[in-house]
């Protein structure tokens, strides 16, 4: 697996885009979650997210590299961490009242099997929250496109994807979406049915 061979440098490879915006943007799209509820993080890689996590009756972290786990357990005792598919998540029916993913979705390979394993596991009504980056409209789109092929086959990352409408298309209702830096990243809010 790709990141478990990358985990090790990872978190030094990310921290200039941390620096210049993704950290407040983590912020910005966990301060979406509800407080005091049971909370689902879908591909926590190592753990970036856990300082911004809002107070939570129950706090889950899965990912599926054992590597990327490894790290974020030095990160946190105050969220429970499971090695997970994204696309087979082993919990039950709306055991959770709001998930949430952070530039996850461009490594699934089959983002629809994880929105379906999502609708399972989140209750009805319950919130989905994603920051992905995605494939932006017109020129820029193209260039992502063009990108998509080396990504894909080096890193199993695709540019180019379209998580708002194949969440929509899952069956989530799409409350907003926030595009940011040129509609390259969106913050995704979404309600499940």
């Amino acid at each position: 697996m790709v990141y478990d061979k990358v985990a090790a440098r990872y978190d030094r490879a990310m921290a200039p885009l941390e620096k210049g915006f993704l950290a407040g943007w983590r912020a910005e799209t966990l301060a979406l979650l509800p407080e005091n509820a049971k909370i689902l993080e879908i591909g926590a890689g190592t753990g970036a997210n856990f300082r911004f996590y809002p107070p939570a009756e129950c706090a889950v972290a899965s990912e599926l590299s054992l590597a990327m786990l490894d790290l974020a357990r030095s990160k946190t005792e105050a969220v429970s961490l499971i090695q997970a598919d994204a696309e087979v998540l082993p919990f039950a029916a709306n055991s959770f009242d709001a998930a949430f993913a952070t530039l996850v979705f461009c490594s699934i390979p089959k983002p629809e099997n994880a929105f379906a394993e999502i609708r399972r596991i989140v209750r009805p009504g319950g919130r989905v929250v994603l920051l992905e980056h995605v494939r932006p409209d017109g020129a820029l789109g193209v260039l992502f496109d063009f990108f998509n092929v080396f990504t894909t086959a080096l890193i199993a990352d695709r540019f180019n994807r379209r998580t708002a409408s194949c969440a929509a298309e899952s069956g989530l209702d799409v409350l907003e979406v926030r595009r940011k830096m040129l509609g390259v990243f969106n913050l995704i809010v979404c309600e499940n049915r």
